[in-house]
């Protein structure tokens, strides 16, 4: 698992590494599944909208042109990973995990930066 970063001259953080957003193999291997479905589509992304019992919620959805603003990892090099700046602030450090239990599969994240979770885990809260 890497965390490696591009960043374009409209980028206005300045990304440590420890903040990187990482992907462990097997999320890495189901998003590019997902991806196979559409050919177009050329990344990930992640975006933080409000809403839910905790406040936020993470949103999902395949890249087919990248933003201006975008800060884009590179979990794997077959891979981007596209986040917005304002996203950015509430999933920094966060690792994207798959699971595959019984009929269920998920992606998972496992975010430092969540302080509470609704019982649903639809939405979460941070400080």
């Amino acid at each position: 698992m890497s965390s490696a970063l591009d960043q374009t001259p409209n980028t206005p953080v300045d990304v440590v590494p420890g903040d990187h957003l990482r992907a462990t193999d097997r999320a890495v291997e189901h998003i590019l599944g997902q991806m196979q479905t559409d050919p177009k589509a050329s990344g990930f992304r992640i975006e933080i909208k409000r809403t839910g019992c905790s406040g936020w919620m993470y949103v999902v959805d395949l890249v087919y042109e990248a933003r201006p603003d975008d800060l884009v990892f590179h979990p794997d090099d077959r891979l981007a990973i596209h986040v917005d700046p304002k996203s950015f602030e509430f999933v920094r450090g966060m690792e994207i995990d798959f699971k595959a239990e019984g009929l269920t599969r998920q992606i998972v994240f496992n975010n430092p930066n969540v302080t509470a979770a609704c019982g649903c885990g639809e939405s979460f809260s941070v400080d």
